[in-house]
């Protein structure tokens, strides 16, 4: 099946490229809402899936433990963009481990946020561990390790003992296997799983209704998300999407990018779970499209929908500022 144009981008009033992708939305019983595209087609879904994979930070009791808050919870859900304030989060939570960032093996990289990157090469610093966007998920891993009493080397191999815990939550929260059939390695070194976006969808409305989950992790999964849409900066930073989306109906829509165009995303007032993937791979569509999907779902707000909206047709500048084109959601459908 090929997936239908999703998006389009124009320059003046010309299509100059097109984004095909696909979109799943789900309740907590598995009842399709939304389907445009092969939403059974497995895809990575990469960092989208953070707030499921820190499910084991609070069910072990190592959050409470740490008195970890919002803002912790939230940075362990984050694909931050390595800004200071991102930083010196990461740091205090493995000092409350007894940990620093040596004991991070998810690699370093530059910022991804500009003026964090020029400030720290203008002080004559280098990136670290601490400044890779994964650096609170992998906080939160390597606490838990220790709280739990978990030999934390290695932490980040297929196998490890944490790396089941994951792998044991994914596996429930989703309803679908993550086994080596379906493995390979994300760029922060962990496992990550192909598995469909109906699957996604699924489990983030499981996880914004804790409908189908024990108590206990009914309580965890609302406590992340509630966190994440609570400080929604810690989340991403500064010009980031997924803090505009969630600051514009705060408390009222999780939403979180993965790498090559996925989102996830949830509604808990609908009670319904939100994948996607830009066939590309391309960020820029991956928002129009979960801008649009969301647009869609809270049209009874109509204040809410004209704001979505307009996150959902951004322009396109010259290099002097002028408004030269736009990207805009298409009538697709299945």
């Amino acid at each position: 099946m090929t997936n239908p144009v999703l998006v389009e981008v124009l320059r003046g009033a010309i299509v100059e490229s097109a984004h095909r992708g696909a979109v799943a939305v789900f309740d907590a019983d598995g009842k399709p809402f939304l389907e445009i595209g092969d939403a059974t087609r497995p895809v990575f879904p990469r960092s989208a899936v953070k707030a499921i994979q820190a499910l084991p930070l609070v069910e072990s009791g190592t959050a409470d433990a740490y008195g970890f808050g919002d803002r912790e919870l939230a940075l362990a859900c984050a694909s931050h963009s390595g800004e200071p304030v991102h930083v010196e989060l990461a740091t205090a939570m493995l000092a409350k481990a007894g940990l620093d960032r040596t004991a991070l093996e998810c690699g370093a990289h530059w910022p991804s946020s500009h003026d964090a990157t020029i400030a720290l090469a203008r002080a004559g610093g280098s990136p670290n561990a601490l400044h890779n966007n994964c650096s609170g998920k992998h906080s939160g891993f390597l606490c838990t390790c220790v709280h739990s009493g978990i030999a934390h080397q290695g932490y980040v191999k297929a196998g490890h003992a944490f790396q089941e815990m994951v792998r044991d939550a994914m596996q429930s929260v989703t309803g679908v296997a993550h086994d080596a059939d379906n493995s390979a390695t994300d760029g922060c070194s962990i496992p990550t799983y192909a598995v469909p976006l109906k699957n996604l969808a699924l489990g983030f409305a499981r996880m914004a209704t804790g409908r189908g989950f024990a108590p206990e992790r009914a309580k965890a999964a609302n406590r992340l998300l509630s966190a994440c849409m609570a400080e929604p900066f810690l989340v991403a930073g500064t010009g980031k999407a997924d803090v505009a989306l969630m600051q514009a109906a705060p408390g009222r829509i999780f939403v979180k990018t993965g790498a090559e165009g996925v989102y996830c995303a949830a509604v808990p007032e609908l009670g319904l779970g939100i994948a996607l993937k830009c066939d590309d791979g391309a960020a820029r569509a991956a928002e129009v499209m979960v801008a649009s999907v969301l647009a869609k779902l809270l049209r009874a707000d109509e204040a809410l929908a004209a704001k979505l909206s307009e996150f959902a047709r951004p322009p396109i500048e010259s290099r002097i500022g002028a408004k030269v084109g736009l990207l805009r959601p298409t009538a697709a459908r299945n």
